[in-house]
């Protein structure tokens, strides 16, 4: 007998950088093109984690995030928020320095990390004077992995990209992988909802195809969208997708075509 139901996408930006802060940070970074979050950043990440719990009617089972240092660090802070065993999400003073002292019940979330919701590789997006003169990016994903909460990384996953895609990739070329990511790990995992913490240009390309008479201006960190789309399931694990459709956004500033 075939069952429907609703599958929702959440797509968010990471929190505030820190060599947005910290000019001379690039200067003396070992990988100046990989900039962690800055305090603010890691603070903005948690609330926005709490946020989103706090107004959604429906689990997030699964977060993929960008391989880049300060999306992990975004997404160990909505991980945070969303499986603390305390609500919150009313308080505003939660946090004081960072979320550590967080108590979590890491069986509600797990995390992977996904190579085909990283930055642009370009130019356009990662600063020429951080930029590495050998197109080598030298991700080590272990390391990124044990920053994640505990309990929470899902090491069985199959990335849909196996490695980052190629430097000075076109802007075409980054917004069609941004949309074919999605929608790859949306059928990939059809009966979970899913939290995908990327970039500007990632939310951006996600919002205009949902939205297709738009164009996207700006997006806060930690901006994020909101989708669903109505999932029909058949027999030995068969399902049929409908398309998705566009819900609610917070910080994305859009504007007609």
């Amino acid at each position: 007998m075939a069952t429907q139901e609703n599958q929702n996408v959440i797509v968010m930006r990471h929190g505030d950088r820190l060599d947005n802060f910290e000019e001379l940070w690039v200067m003396k970074a070992e990988r100046p093109w990989d900039p962690p979050l800055h305090q603010d950043g890691k603070i903005r990440a948690f609330c926005t984690g709490q946020k989103i719990r706090s107004s959604i009617d429906f689990p997030i089972h699964r977060v993929f995030v960008s391989p880049f240092h300060r999306c992990v660090q975004t997404a160990a802070e909505v991980v945070r928020a969303l499986c603390d065993v305390a609500d919150h999400s009313g308080e505003s003073n939660v946090l004081s320095s960072n979320s550590d002292s967080v108590i979590i019940d890491p069986s509600k979330v797990k995390v992977s990390i996904e190579y085909g919701l990283c930055e642009m590789l370009n130019l356009v997006a990662v600063r020429a004077v951080a930029a590495p003169k050998d197109g080598d990016f030298k991700f080590s994903i272990s390391q990124y992995e044990s920053e994640l909460p505990a309990g929470t990384v899902d090491n069985t996953v199959e990335p849909v990209y196996k490695k980052l895609p190629e430097w000075e990739e076109s802007l075409e070329s980054a917004r069609a992988r941004y949309v074919e990511v999605v929608k790859a790990l949306a059928d990939k995992y059809p009966s979970e909802n899913l939290l995908l913490v990327t970039h500007g240009e990632g939310i951006g390309s996600i919002f205009t195809e949902l939205n297709k008479d738009a164009t996207v201006l700006e997006v806060a960190y930690c901006g994020h969208l909101y989708a669903k789309r109505s999932i029909q399931f058949g027999e030995n694990q068969s399902f049929t997708a409908g398309e998705f459709v566009y819900e609610k956004q917070t910080g994305i500033i859009s504007a007609a075509k």
